[in-house]
């Protein structure tokens, strides 16, 4: 990813990398991105851009393992999350959803990752203290709740799950307030392009429909270029 393309993603929204990569495939069906409504801490803020530090945790029930196995994991977990070479995305799959109850993300474990140089995290989980969050960090999260019930760390640097969408340590991701998707690592080198002319060829459509002479024979018109131009 070069710092050009990396600059960019930070700019556009998830649904237009979307698109963008069906335009680098040259055909419809791209597939791997969220399933279902997700909230975002920090909605306004550029959109998350890096490479997966994945874990699993879970909160519903106690660790059943002795605590200084819990304690060196936990530690472990955070010396992973400290390592991972920039930009990166913290991926974190809760394996009690879909019912979650432990906010792993409130106001210390952002900041602590923040302090690592992580641009953010994409979770099926729980996050909270909303409002205390530290800015440049945006929680993408299945919940929000008030307790961080038993949360404890199961698995690092493992394939997850989050509401659909697998992610391998060290996929490229990018994520938003509408969900999560995964960049294929075949079209990265032809994204910036397919991203430039996504933008050229909705300007086409929208354009048209904001000028005051719009009408449906203009759309016709403004519609067909559109398709010429479109995967």
């Amino acid at each position: 990813m070069t710092p050009s393309l990396l600059s960019l993603l930070r700019k556009i929204d998830t649904p237009t990398v979307c698109n963008a990569i069906e335009v680098a495939q040259g055909k419809r069906g791209f597939n791997s991105f969220t399933r279902r409504t997700m909230l975002c801490s920090a909605p306004e803020e550029p959109a998350i851009v890096g490479y997966a530090r994945t874990a699993k945790i879970a909160a519903v029930y106690p660790p059943k393992e002795a605590p200084d196995v819990i304690k060196n994991r936990r530690m472990d977990y955070y010396k992973y999350m400290s390592e991972a070479p920039g930009p990166s995305v913290a991926v974190i799959e809760d394996a009690d959803y879909p019912d979650c109850i432990g906010a792993f993300w409130g106001e210390i474990n952002t900041s602590v990752h923040k302090g690592f140089g992580m641009s953010g995290v994409v979770t099926n989980g729980v996050m909270r203290d909303l409002g205390d969050l530290p800015e440049g960090f945006p929680v993408v999260a299945g919940s929000v709740g008030p307790s961080h019930g038993f949360v404890h760390v199961r698995e690092i640097d493992t394939q997850v799950s989050v509401f659909g969408l697998t992610v391998r340590p060290g996929e490229l991701i990018h994520a938003d307030r509408h969900g999560a998707l995964v960049i294929p690592t075949d079209i990265v080198d032809q994204l910036e392009t397919a991203i430039q002319k996504l933008l050229t060829t909705e300007r086409i459509v929208l354009d048209a429909a904001r000028r005051a002479e719009f009408n449906f024979e203009a759309f016709e018109t403004a519609w067909s270029a559109f398709e010429k131009a479109r995967v």
